[in-house]
């Protein structure tokens, strides 16, 4: 980058300029008096609080003020007349105000030429209004008075609810964290909801550039893990280039200066882990940004870094145990003349059912793990049944048939939920939904729905395949065989939702191809 004049950052000491126009406060005057509207207008003409000005609407009747009341929920401030259509057509848009609209966070400060009509006692007390004046005693010192008053209320009010929003949808946001992608939702969300809390209108994206000890990416390779709506073309950005110029820039410089840069309507978040991994948080604000706001950025930038930074160790380790579980599962299948690439289809053809089923995401990608491990007991079982090219007689089937209760015993012990969900597939997996499978002779329901699913996968994946006993079948007549044995050897509903996402396995053969299988074939 070479130009400082493309993102200029105030020094970090110096005031923040305020920008040109902010978005002023919405006052609605209602009065059925022409002049007031007039007076109220020029006497307040150049007030400012929050450096923000105001926008007046108008209203000549409690009638027309209800239809702006409807159709806006932005007024923060309403001089409202007590004397209008009739005598308390004021009291009773005050009352529909909060009762009907709902509407608590408008400042409601009614105004009376008349005070003998609405006494001043009976109206604080019966009607849910902020203040009471006599037309006469308003003069300009007390009306701005009574504008910083109500508008300081107005604001606060706002803030709660938006902190109270931005708090709830956080923490939904939360239960995302550990799925797929969790962190990126997360960030996202909290994100777009800092920004709504603080009360700042803007855009901004939030970025990752991780060290070496985290394997599972690229060193140095800059991740984009949250975006606001107008950024969230940039989630897939995996280098400074791909970013828009201003914040290539900004970016840059807070990485070389180790430090956050701000100015009235930027900020650039900066922290370091001590792994060091380095955060970045970019917005782009209408508004600028204060003391308070920025420390919460910052707080920000550094709790996501953190809690990234242990997803990705967290997704390492899940990592390393699932392709230990492939690894194990192929060497398994190797002694049968199969490959690694049986246990993936297996695992992938497994989640894909169970996804149809409609499991939770979790689940499925527990079984996706766990279903490898279904044939893990055939260690117990020696070499040359595994490769025998005839029929086995009976003492030999009766010798293969154990592998389901030999993987069941050897992944039963462990307390890790992986390793007891392979467990239940490793003994169930060759029963069958009319209770003539073996080892114990379950049926229907009965049968663990992760043992009916692996059954399915591992029955079809077996058909397709070549083995030293037998040919391997076209796809179209191994499903047809599945269909023919619906209610029989397989779960009904699971084979209906083989036959809705053929095209999806027919993808997993491509995907994961025998080292001599032809994939082309199912196409």
């Amino acid at each position: 980058m070479t130009d400082d004049a493309d993102f200029d950052f105030a020094p970090e000491t110096a005031a923040a300029d305020l920008p040109a126009e902010w978005t002023p406060w919405i006052v609605l005057v209602v009065d059925d008096e022409p002049q007031v509207h007039e007076v109220t207008t020029l006497v307040m003409g150049d007030f400012r609080f929050a450096g923000r000005g105001l926008k007046f609407l108008h209203a000549y009747s409690a009638a027309q003020a209800r239809e702006v009341l409807r159709e806006r929920d932005d007024v923060a401030l309403i001089l409202l007349d007590v004397v209008m259509e009739t005598e308390t057509a004021g009291l009773d848009l005050a009352r529909e105000i909060r009762e009907d609209l709902r509407n608590t966070r408008s400042r409601i400060v009614l105004r009376t030429g008349q005070p003998g009509q609405a006494p001043e006692e009976r109206v604080i007390q019966d009607y849910d209004i902020n203040d009471y004046k006599e037309k006469t005693e308003l003069t300009k010192r007390k009306l701005v008075t009574t504008f910083f008053s109500a508008l300081r209320s107005y604001r606060d009010i706002v803030a709660i609810e938006r902190s109270r929003t931005a708090l709830r949808r956080s923490i939904e946001a939360v239960r995302h964290i550990h799925d797929a992608g969790g962190i990126q939702a997360f960030a996202s969300a909290v994100l777009e909801q800092l920004c709504r809390m603080l009360g700042l209108e803007g855009s901004g994206l939030y970025a990752n550039r991780v060290n070496a000890w985290a394997a599972a990416h690229v060193e140095g390779r800059l991740h984009v893990l949250a975006a606001t709506q107008d950024y969230v073309g940039l989630m897939e950005a995996e280098h400074l280039a791909d970013l828009p110029h201003s914040v290539q820039y900004a970016f840059d410089r807070a990485e070389r200066e180790q430090r956050s840069l701000f100015d009235g309507n930027h900020f650039v978040g900066f922290y370091r882990t001590s792994s060091g991994n380095v955060s970045l948080l970019y917005l782009d604000l209408q508004q600028p940004l204060e003391d308070e706001a920025r420390e919460l950025l910052e707080i920000f930038c550094a709790n996501v870094a953190v809690t990234y930074e242990s997803l990705l160790l967290r997704q390492e380790l899940q990592d390393t145990q699932r392709e230990t579980v492939l690894l194990l599962s192929g060497a398994v299948e190797r002694r049968s003349l199969q490959g690694t690439a049986h246990v993936q289809r297996i695992a992938e053809m497994s989640a894909l059912l169970a996804r149809a089923w409609g499991l939770p995401e979790t689940e499925v990608e527990n079984l996706r793990q766990a279903a490898p491990l279904h044939d893990l007991g055939k260690v117990g079982v020696p070499d040359h049944l595994l490769v025998k090219p005839g029929k086995l007689h009976a003492g030999e089937w009766e010798r293969m048939q154990s592998h389901a209760a030999i993987g069941h015993e050897l992944l039963c012990s462990s307390q890790r939920p992986i390793l007891r969900l392979g467990a239940q597939i490793a003994l169930e997996h060759h029963e069958r939904w009319d209770g003539q499978g073996y080892p114990q002779g379950l049926a229907g329901e009965d049968i663990s729905l992760a043992g009916r699913i692996v059954a399915l996968a591992d029955v079809l994946d077996t058909l397709v395949s070549d083995r030293v006993y037998k040919q391997r079948w076209d796809f179209d007549t191994a499903v047809d065989y599945i269909v023919s044995q619906s209610g029989l050897h397989f779960d009904p509903r699971l084979v209906s939702l083989l036959e809705e996402h053929l095209d999806a396995v027919r993808d997993l053969y491509t995907a994961y191809p025998d080292s001599s299988f032809n994939a082309t074939e199912f196409l």
